[in-house]
């Protein structure tokens, strides 16, 4: 075989330039794995599913009143809320079941981190209260809290971070006018859910230090809801301490003495007024300013069911008239799993059902709040009851009979290739590998990046693909020699091929890829599995062909080996029933006068 002369052509630059940036693509994916296993974290290779590598079971127990009973309808709804807990830390290919009618089992392959254990294992209800009085999480023997009048406290110390105000979010209409607006600004400037910094403030009138109140309290921000054994709670509570919280009781009709989950803060809340089930969605990122580009503020957005805003459109009405004369009481906490995660300040009267908090947020901790928002809403509370290792249910020997059958497979196709095209079945081959590795690379990098898992039912889906990448190298060799056998020059053959080819290929791949897609959003546990790696390598047997058989096979053409149509080529014109016979230079034939005079013009019979 004579070297390329394609390495010295002008006419084949493109594909020279198409390869090289198939070798600047795969260094990058390449320097992807390493940076990941180097700095963050991440395995050489592709992670392994519960099949193959075993992981962590949970068996979860729901927490109720006595004589009451769990329904099934409210089990399935917690453990589908649970599902959409785990599939949003990836695609980690868990399995989330019931067991007995009562309890909810979540099986996760691995080692899974502390993180995502703690927050799988507190699928708590989500509530809102309005916040009654605060005070410092930790007592300090210089600082103690004392009532006033008003209700706020005249020594304390005061946080260091700013809390989250509830405001207005900016894409929803103007907010309403609360009844005893206090701040003018306030009402012009709409703001959605902002954050103030708290003021720690003890019991108010009628707790510590004076008399107790007996009338009946008129709203959930009534100073009366607290009692003499609430302010004792209160009094008592030290946040800094391990299960501090455990013993008191989270119920939605009565106040609630709770902790912040950082424990910087403590509070008296009042009864629930509105649920996590009221909530439609929650999203985080930067605010949009006025002009529609986005800003430098955090933000998590909010977005209420009908009933939820009405109830929050009475509740902010009534927090915003608080608003100035006793910022303690206009704030609203989120509490989840009897703990405040937020307390933000009401900076408007939200009647649109679409709200923003902002604070002192990063992009981790909005995005944080956005998850335990939008899957908090559980119809019950859990505690964890076991927790246990759990072997692989096929495990390695199932993995490597798996491999050998895709092995086997590829070797078939390469086999094939060979005896159909001769020396030009090595693009076949060569072209597998490269899809091979980009596929390796792929998945590992999906691995570190999203939690993706390799189950028996992906690896499948990677056997599968041989099949379509073989069939997308077919189609473009036989267009090629259907164009040689009408009498075309090689280096005409080629790119008329691939433009017939290309249309065929990309249908193909793109019923592949929609089916793999329906499957993917219709079916659950691990044939989604199969549908998300035949849906990944579908799309590289594209990028395969687009950047590596077609800018091969180009080049291979300007050799005098392919463009010559020698026998072992795959592209003998006479072997294919074409009528040229002879090579005239650079991937030309040329067909002899029947006459016996000059040769007819090029690629003509």
């Amino acid at each position: 075989m004579s070297p390329l002369i394609g390495a010295r052509n002008p006419r084949t630059r493109g594909a020279r330039r198409t390869l090289w940036a198939l070798v600047v693509v795969l260094l990058l994916m390449v320097g992807g794995v390493g940076a990941f296993h180097r700095w963050g974290g991440g395995q050489l290779s592709p992670k392994l599913g519960l099949d193959l590598e075993g992981g962590t079971q949970m068996v979860l127990e729901p927490v109720l009143d006595a004589g009451t009973q769990v329904s099934a309808g409210q089990l399935e709804k917690a453990r589908d809320i649970i599902a959409q807990r785990v599939d949003s830390n990836g695609v980690a290919e868990a399995e989330v079941t019931t067991q007995g009618g009562r309890n909810i089992v979540i099986s996760i392959p691995g080692q899974p981190d502390a993180k995502t254990l703690d927050q799988i294992r507190k699928p708590s209800q989500l509530r809102f209260r309005a916040v009654l009085v605060v005070g410092p999480g930790v007592p300090a023997s210089s600082a103690t809290p004392t009532a006033t009048s008003t209700g706020t406290a005249s020594s304390t110390p005061t946080p260091s971070t700013p809390a989250p105000i509830f405001t207005m979010d900016p894409a929803g209409a103007p907010p309403q006018q609360a009844s005893t607006p206090t701040t003018s600004a306030n009402a012009i400037v709409p703001k959605a859910l902002t954050q103030d910094t708290p003021t720690p403030t003890p019991s108010p009138t009628g707790t510590a230090g004076g008399t107790s109140t007996t009338a009946a309290p008129a709203n959930a921000s009534d100073l009366a809801w607290i009692t003499p054994e609430i302010e004792a709670q209160f009094t008592a509570l030290d946040c800094s301490k391990s299960g501090a919280i455990n013993e008191f009781i989270d119920d939605p009709a009565k106040p609630l003495v709770t902790c912040s989950t950082d424990k910087a803060e403590k509070y008296i809340l009042g009864p629930v007024e509105v649920d996590g089930t009221d909530i439609a969605d929650a999203t985080s990122g930067y605010q949009t300013g006025s002009n529609g580009q986005p800003t430098s503020i955090v933000e998590v957005r909010l977005k209420f069911t009908s009933e939820g805003a009405a109830k929050f459109a009475e509740v902010t009405k009534r927090l915003y008239a608080l608003k100035g004369t006793d910022e303690t009481r206009n704030r609203f906490a989120i509490v989840l799993d009897k703990q405040v995660i937020s307390a933000p300040s009401t900076n408007a009267v939200i009647a649109t059902g679409e709200a923003s908090i902002t604070g002192s947020f990063t992009l981790d901790s909005a995005r944080s709040l956005a998850q335990q928002l939008k899957f908090g809403a559980l119809p019950m509370s859990f505690a964890l009851q076991t927790q246990d290792d759990i072997s692989p249910t096929l495990g390695k020997e199932q993995l490597a009979l798996g491999l050998l059958a895709g092995l086997i497979g590829m070797l078939l196709v390469v086999g094939y290739s060979l005896f159909q095209y001769r020396l030009l079945g090595l693009v076949t081959v060569a072209s597998l590998v490269v899809a091979a590795v980009v596929t390796y690379l792929t998945l590992t990098l999906l691995g570190t990046a999203y939690n993706f898992r390799l189950t028996m039912a992906g690896v499948t889906g990677v056997i599968v693909a041989i099949g379509v990448t073989a069939d997308s190298f077919i189609v473009y060799f036989e267009r090629i020699r259907d164009e040689v056998r009408e009498g075309r020059p090689l280096v005409t053959a080629v790119d008329a091929g691939w433009a017939r080819a290309r249309r065929t290929i990309l249908a193909a791949d793109g019923v592949n890829l929609l089916a793999a897609i329906v499957l993917y959003l219709l079916a659950a546990s691990n044939v989604r599995g199969f549908a998300f790696t035949l849906g990944v390598t579908t799309i590289i047997d594209l990028f395969v062909v687009v950047f590596f058989t077609h800018p091969l096979v180009a080049i291979l053409a300007h050799t005098r080996f392919f463009g010559g149509g020698h026998p072992w080529s795959g592209l003998d014109p006479r072997r294919l029933g074409a009528k040229t016979t002879r090579y005239a230079g650079r991937g030309r034939f040329v067909t002899p006068d029947p006459a016996g005079g000059s040769p007819l013009p090029e690629g003509r019979a």
